[in-house]
């Protein structure tokens, strides 16, 4: 019996103190209940940039902060991206006389500033970086896809952190 009442005292001292807690979902409705993540950023333009996986995390950013409906018509907000990607060995295994590496990795760096358009302000500024890593093998062709490849995943999992990062500096500046 006494078990018992420790175990509904313990719950019910876990119910008080879960009401209290103020943690929030970052991406909870504020304004109007049926307001969803994607609608609440659209208000960022993405500066043109140059090279082919600058336009890769530019392409899945786009679509991660809009929801798929492309650029904003009246942006409140300019994000500037710089991205530089930079391939390194990361294990050789000597199976012949030949030094030749059998797995590399890919990083995309990207530097980013949010700007207030109104007033040219800076929101944030921040360094982002992903990696992906793959196999080289003998084949030329092979290897020069395999490395566009991980290019890809590295600019769509440096988007997805720059998306988490402009929400989270958005929201702790009170604008979503």
């Amino acid at each position: 019996m006494r078990k018992l009442g420790a175990h509904i005292a313990i719950a019910a001292l876990s119910c008080f103190l879960a009401v209290g807690c103020t943690v929030q979902p970052l991406y909870a409705p504020t304004v109007s209940p049926g307001a969803s993540a994607p609608a609440t950023l659209a208000p960022i333009y993405i500066a043109e940039v140059d090279g082919r996986v600058s336009q890769q995390l530019r392409n899945h950013l786009i679509f991660l902060l809009n929801g798929g409906a492309g650029q904003p018509a009246n942006a409140d907000y300019e994000l500037e991206l710089e991205v530089r990607t930079t391939s390194t060995k990361v294990l050789t295994i000597d199976l012949t006389d030949v030094d030749e590496p059998t797995a590399k990795k890919v990083t995309v760096t990207t530097n980013y500033k949010l700007v207030r358009i109104s007033d040219d302000t800076v929101v944030s500024a921040r360094l982002v970086k992903a990696t992906a890593s793959y196999d080289v093998s003998g084949q030329e062709f092979a290897n020069i896809r395999a490395e566009r490849d991980a290019e890809n995943r590295a600019a769509r999992e440096a988007a997805e952190r720059l998306r988490a990062l402009i929400a989270a500096d958005l929201k702790r500046a009170g604008v979503i």
